[in-house]
C-alpha cells in the first residue's frame, strides 16, 4: 500500500510539471504583432550578434533544442515562425545553450557525453532487466541475477543523472543567457515577467523527466519482486 502511493504521488509530481509548462507556453503563444520578427529570426539576429555566424537555425519537429555536434539552433515550426512570446522566449533559451557552448561552458559538455552514453545504457538496461528472471531460472545463480539487477539499475540512474545535470544547464541558458538577452531591448518591459514564467514552465519539464526516470526504476523494481 505505502509503496502505491508513493509510486501514485510520483506519477502527479511527474505529470504537474508538465501540463503546467504545456498550460503556460500555450497560454502566451498568440501572435503579436508589435514584435518585429519571429523566434527564427530573433535566433538568427543574437547569434549574428555574438559572432556566431556559424551557427545555424532551422526547424525540427524533434522539440526546440541546440546541437552541439551540428552548431544548429532547432525550434519547431511554431516557434521557428512564430511572433509570439513564448516563440522568441523560447528562441533565445536555445541560443542561450549556444553562448554556453561558445564560452566552453563544462556543464552543457558534460551533459552532451552523459547523454550519448546514457542513451545507449538505458536501452541495455531494460533489456537486461527483462532477462533477468529468465537467466536467473535457467543458471539458478542468485549471484547472477544480482548481477544483471545491478547492471539494469545503473543503466536507469544514469538517465537519472543526465537529468540532474540537465537542469543547472537548462537554468543557466534561461536566467543567465536568455533573460539579459531578452531585457536588454528585445522585449518590451511588461513582457519579461511573463517570459520569466516561460522560462520557469520549461525548466519544470526537466524536473518532471527526472521524476519520470525514478517513478520507471521503482516500476521495474516492483516487477522483480513479484
Amino acid at each position: 500500500m505505502l509503496f502505491a502511493i508513493i509510486g501514485l504521488l510520483i506519477l502527479f509530481l511527474t505529470l504537474a510539471p508538465a501540463l503546467w509548462a504545456r498550460a503556460v507556453l500555450r497560454r502566451y503563444s498568440g501572435e503579436r504583432r508589435d514584435y518585429p520578427g519571429s523566434g527564427g529570426e530573433l535566433a538568427r539576429h543574437l547569434l549574428d550578434r555574438h559572432g556566431l555566424k556559424q551557427v545555424v537555425v532551422e526547424t525540427t519537429e524533434q522539440g526546440d533544442h541546440y546541437d552541439p555536434q551540428a552548431k544548429a539552433v532547432r525550434l519547431a515550426p511554431e516557434h521557428f515562425n512564430g511572433r509570439s512570446l513564448t516563440a522568441v522566449t523560447v528562441a533565445a533559451h536555445e541560443v542561450g545553450h549556444a553562448l554556453q557552448d561558445h564560452s566552453g561552458y563544462a556543464p552543457l559538455a558534460w551533459r552532451t557525453r552523459l547523454v550519448r552514453v546514457a542513451q545507449g545504457a538505458e536501452k541495455a538496461g531494460a533489456a537486461l532487466m527483462l532477462a533477468l528472471p529468465v537467466l536467473t531460472l535457467l543458471t539458478r545463480a542468485p549471484s547472477a541475477g544480482l548481477v544483471m539487477f545491478l547492471a539494469g539499475l545503473a543503466s536507469f540512474g544514469g538517465a537519472i543523472l543526465v537529468h540532474l545535470v540537465t537542469l543547472p544547464v537548462e537554468l543557466d541558458a534561461s536566467y543567465r543567457r536568455a533573460l539579459p538577452l531578452l531585457g536588454s531591448g528585445y522585449l518590451p518591459p511588461g513582457d519579461l515577467r511573463p517570459a520569466r514564467q516561460i522560462l520557469t514552465a520549461c525548466a519544470f519539464t526537466y524536473v518532471a523527466a527526472s521524476l519520470f526516470s525514478v517513478l520507471n526504476l521503482a516500476r521495474w523494481w516492483a516487477i522483480l519482486r513479484r
